[in-house]
């Protein structure tokens, strides 16, 4: 099952995402699936309809939990060492845009990154829960572009400002709920150029480790996404770039890269 958000113009809805790629439905459903049983509300909607626009299929009610350094290649590739826990950081739910949303790169940064990760959607309030329940807290999971001020990183003693400005999460293109996602392929590309290519068993801490883990420092609620890091290639970004990251088994989240001049 996929699920997406979406609207023609009007305020936001939800849908299951039918079909083959290139033939796809969006078979409307009432109300927002996380939180009300999906009930068909028998109304259908090409997903080419020129009317059309995915949104980002959830806007967590409270945060964004990203995990950095979380993959040993990545880790490696930045010149640092792997840590013995995970590494958290938070993002605003104001960084978060969706499918064909465009990046606009703040102007107090020259140097923006790319980084595909899988991102886990919590499905109820969790606090406290073991690994062995974690991914029963879990409602499904999407695709991210932690996008990162890789100059403020540096410069910066905390991550707030190189991983929290506004468009700096994009997420979607859908919600896959119920996915196995011990073993499955992160790719980016840059304008069509293969940059990154992992695998989500690459990683340091697994994801039920991961919302267990993070369930200990917050309670996370309905809708909030954590971000589980992301694989080796990670690159620059520039005016007019176009930007795709795909999760096996969910699908592309493509976005264009703007500088306002």
């Amino acid at each position: 099952m996929r699920i997406a958000r979406f609207t023609i113009g009007s305020d936001p809805r939800f849908a299951l995402v039918e079909g083959e790629p290139g033939s796809e439905e969006l078979v409307v459903i009432t109300g927002d699936p996380i939180y009300t049983p999906v009930q068909p509300t028998g109304e259908r909607i090409p997903l080419d309809d020129d009317a059309v626009r995915l949104l980002a299929p959830v806007i967590p009610r409270s945060k964004v939990v990203g995990v950095g350094r979380n993959y040993a290649d990545h880790a490696a590739e930045m010149g640092n060492e792997l840590p013995t826990q995970p590494l958290l950081f938070l993002k605003p739910n104001t960084s978060v845009v969706g499918p064909d949303d465009p990046v606009v790169l703040p102007d107090w940064t020259e140097e923006v990154s790319y980084e595909a990760e899988l991102a886990v959607v919590i499905g109820k309030v969790t606090k406290g829960v073991t690994p062995e329940r974690a991914l029963d807290h879990v409602f499904g999971f999407t695709v991210a572009n932690d996008i990162t001020a890789r100059d403020i990183q540096r410069s910066d003693s905390q991550w707030t400002r190189a991983k929290g400005f506004d468009g700096s999460c994009p997420l979607g293109p859908w919600i896959v709920p119920g996915l196995d996602v011990d073993d499955l392929a992160v790719r980016s590309r840059v304008n069509g150029e293969p940059r990154q290519d992992g695998r989500t068993s690459q990683m340091v801490f697994d994801v039920a480790y991961l919302v267990s883990y993070v369930s200990e420092v917050f309670t996370l609620l309905p809708g909030d996404v954590i971000l589980t890091g992301t694989p080796a290639g990670v690159g620059p970004v520039v005016d007019r770039d176009v930007v795709e990251c795909e999760v096996e088994g969910i699908g592309t989240l493509r976005n264009p890269v703007l500088r306002r001049h």
